[in-house]
């Protein structure tokens, strides 16, 4: 099974991810590591993703083999995360069978309503646990 862990700016919530993922289901899944830039990318595979690609075309190939893509909300955002999301990255991803799982971390001009607010490590185990969930996992 492959979680896609997309993440730009300087990767640190995918670094996060990837380490919680890493914590709790170490030889279950494959990991990819896709950052809208070089610096996201190498944050993620610091924290032991499998493998990592960097930009937009990277980001739209590697949706397509995802079982599961985690992220912030900003990834299905045209332009978000300072323009590093492109229109085909935030297309891409929302158009992938794969299921998305986003962290309710919000653009600076976005609110979200309904939505509890917690501590990020707090949003990373409740999304790690949908993901165990979703492969079975106890």
């Amino acid at each position: 099974m492959i979680v896609a862990v997309i993440d730009g700016m300087g990767g640190g919530i995918g670094s996060q991810i990837v380490n919680c993922l890493r914590e709790e289901m170490p030889s279950y899944i494959e990991i990819y590591a896709l950052g809208t830039n070089a610096i996201a990318t190498s944050a993620m595979m610091k924290s032991k993703a499998n493998k990592g690609a960097t930009g937009e075309n990277a980001i739209v190939y590697s949706s397509k083999k995802a079982n599961i893509i985690i992220g912030p909300i900003a990834m299905v955002m045209s332009n978000s995360m300072m323009g590093e999301v492109t229109p085909r990255i935030s297309e891409a991803i929302c158009e992938a069978d794969a299921l998305k799982i986003l962290l309710p971390i919000m653009c600076d001009n976005f609110e979200m309503v309904g939505v509890e607010s917690k501590p990020l490590l707090l949003l990373i185990k409740d999304a790690v646990k949908l993901i165990k969930k979703e492969f079975n996992i106890k």
